[in-house]
């Protein structure tokens, strides 16, 4: 198969590294790359918004499949143009990614379908949001309606701060992704992602996650991307998996189908363990990032024929995702400055040398310099990744990595996995 895979992150540097494995591979074309994944296949430098051009890349390269990282291709419309030229793609179409693109198009559908959520209320207008905050309860959440590269969430503590909040948003922090915010309830609990892959009629799960949103150690600091992640997390129980599959997952994908926008492709839940059950924080129409890099390193077998199943409607020809029985912890390590600032250029050295079979380094955010030297070039720039029988012992082999890598232009939290670790035999 001659396989376009779209996006140039840790995601995506992850989904290499795991569709390169296998053997119904001929061709991989990755658009636009990164230099961790100059071995895996041949690098196209287009944007992964301008959809038209990555339309002809794939007819040019007659690909049999094209695989979507990032959202803002979803957005941007590429599974429709796909769609047009009869391209199996795997990746929602721009109606159905509305579920990431839009959280009051989100909110709005689960209150449609009665699917477990927070209350809310979206707003436009500056004096709008400020009274309803009479209404809310603290802390207040506050979401930007776009995208906002992970950024756009706020908890507020008390009404001064969720006020100004609510005026960086419509100010235009986020430029057009915060022309209208979302203020939500408050849901007490432990959070984790939940992913399934569907085919527009089915969906199979594909397994859970537990990522660090905050920037520094104790969850303190700013909203970001993601500072790290495992899996599995031990918030993903079992009967807390059944009850998501049944009142979330399942109901998502009939529902989108019902309403003539059928989701093919991965689906995000992430997801708030309540004293009530399972609710919806936010849906994502793609990998999670960081959660996607140790999902690929605990998949067991061969991704191609799930993705191809899911892009072709048919996910009854794929067999069943299955995965080791070992946990698996990611570290991200971000350029000083990363979230609001974060500061391009430094050199990164000991990032590609050879860290063992336990032990994968994602580039996220690098750039090859003209004298072959690796710099940093965006805000989160590596994922070390391991494997471990436990959370410990990948833990360990994390960090023994990360301290192996030298360089001073970054930083990284120093607890990833903590809760894990708690509620491990002879945790604290």
């Amino acid at each position: 198969m001659n396989i376009l895979l779209v996006g140039s992150g840790g995601r995506e540097h992850a989904l290499a590294w795991k569709i390169a494995q296998s053997p119904l591979l001929r061709r991989l074309v990755i658009a636009p790359g990164n230099p961790g994944m100059e071995k895996l296949g041949q690098l196209a430098p287009i944007k992964v918004t301008d959809a038209d051009a990555l339309c002809a890349l794939a007819r040019e390269m007659k690909a049999d499949l094209v695989v979507v990282g990032p959202e803002t291709a979803l957005e941007a419309g590429l599974a429709d143009r796909l769609a047009t030229a009869g391209i199996p793609c795997f990746g929602p179409t721009k109606k159905a990614a509305q579920l990431e693109t839009s959280k009051a198009f989100s909110k709005a559908f689960m209150e449609r379908h009665e699917i477990p959520t927070a209350g809310y209320g979206v707003y436009e207008r500056l004096h709008e949001a400020r009274q309803a905050l009479t209404v809310f309860k603290p802390p207040y959440v506050i979401k930007a309606d776009g995208l906002a590269a992970g950024k756009g969430v706020a908890i507020s503590p008390n009404k001064r701060e969720a006020e100004a909040e609510i005026e960086r948003m419509l100010g235009g922090r986020f430029g057009t992704a915060g022309a209208r915010v979302v203020i939500e309830e408050f849901m007490a609990g432990e959070e984790g992602s939940l992913f399934a892959v569907c085919d527009g009629q089915r969906a199979v799960l594909l397994g859970g996650a537990q990522d660090h949103k905050r920037a520094y150690d104790g969850d303190l600091g700013p909203n970001t991307g993601g500072m790290g992640s495992y899996s599995p997390a031990p918030v993903f129980t079992p009967e807390l998996v059944e009850a998501a599959d049944r009142t979330i997952v399942q109901p998502v994908v009939a529902a989108m189908a019902a309403e003539g926008a059928p989701y093919r492709g991965v689906l995000y839940a992430g997801l708030m363990a309540t004293e009530d059950g399972p609710k919806v924080v936010e849906f994502n129409a793609r990998f999670g990032d960081p959660e996607c890099q140790v999902l690929m390193m605990r998949l067991d077998g061969d991704i191609v024929p799930l993705l191809l199943a899911c892009a072709r409607g048919d996910l009854t020809r794929a067999p069943m995702p299955a995965f080791r029985d070992e946990t698996v912890i990611c570290v991200v390590l971000a350029a000083s400055g990363y979230p609001d600032s974060p500061l391009e250029g430094s050199i990164i050295r000991g990032a590609e040398q050879d860290f063992g079979p336990n032990v994968q380094v994602f580039h996220a955010g690098t750039k090859r310099r003209a004298d072959g030297q690796l710099a940093a070039a965006g805000g989160r720039v590596l994922n070390v990744c391991a494997r471990g029988k436990d959370i410990a012992e990948a833990r360990e082999r994390a960090y023994a990595a990360v301290r192996k890598i030298d360089w001073p232009g970054g930083f990284h939290r120093t607890d990833i996995g903590w809760r894990a670790l708690e509620r491990a035999p002879g945790g604290d």
